[in-house]
């Protein structure tokens, strides 16, 4: 099984939606999907539930009970996590242990941008990370790409040690399509088809780590 472990420094910056949306990805390419829902608010959770009657369903878990890893079925070929808000390494030390990658979405401001070095401070000096075994990757999150704040945000994020693996533009759509329980994946609209033009630099990228 494949297992990302999607975090972020500060709660907000779209961590529940990057992880439903990758959740849904793969449950639509036919891979059975877990979603480990770390987070105490359970957006995660509640937005399984409301796919469930869908044949690409994904199976929620509770991420935060102990041994939360049991209840994964065996035969799950991908897992997603998405982790608690504003948790450093050494309290996702647990998930660590068993990603593959990390993707952490920042915001284009001054404030998500501070708040993200130490986060990967911490995330740099664990020893998988170290070793290489985890590999992380950046994602511009809620970006209007003709303004000089995404720009400026941008920039900064490719100057980083870690690679920028995506850039996402804002829009409403991913609020109303978390609502339904569906993902931009699920429509082929030509304006959503431009939205999932944004993921597939990350969905490639995921592919090779």
């Amino acid at each position: 099984m494949r297992t990302v472990l999607v975090a972020s420094s500060k709660g907000g910056a779209g961590k529940t939606t990057m992880s439903t949306n990758l959740a849904a990805h793969f449950a639509l390419d036919k891979k059975r999907t877990a979603l480990v829902d770390a987070d105490r608010q359970k957006s995660s959770t509640h937005w399984c539930e409301k796919r469930a009657g869908m044949a690409t369903a994904v199976l929620p878990v509770d991420g935060t009970r102990r041994n939360w890893e049991k209840h994964v079925p065996d035969d799950a070929q991908r897992i997603v996590i998405d982790a608690p808000a504003g948790a450093y390494a050494e309290e996702l030390d647990a998930f660590l242990e068993l990603a593959d990658v990390v993707v952490m979405p920042i915001l284009p401001s001054t404030i998500d941008l501070e708040a993200a070095v130490p986060f990967l401070n911490t995330l740099a000096v664990h020893p998988r990370v170290k070793k290489g075994k985890v590999r992380v990757g950046l994602v511009g999150n809620r970006l209007k790409p003709w303004t000089s704040a995404s720009q400026q945000a941008m920039a900064q994020l490719k100057a980083w040690p870690y690679p920028l693996v995506a850039e996402l533009r804002d829009t409403q759509a991913y609020v109303l399509m978390v609502a339904l329980g569906k993902s931009v994946f699920d429509y082929h609209s030509e304006q959503i088809r431009s939205h999932q033009e944004d993921w597939a630099p990350l969905l490639r990228w995921l592919k090779k780590a």
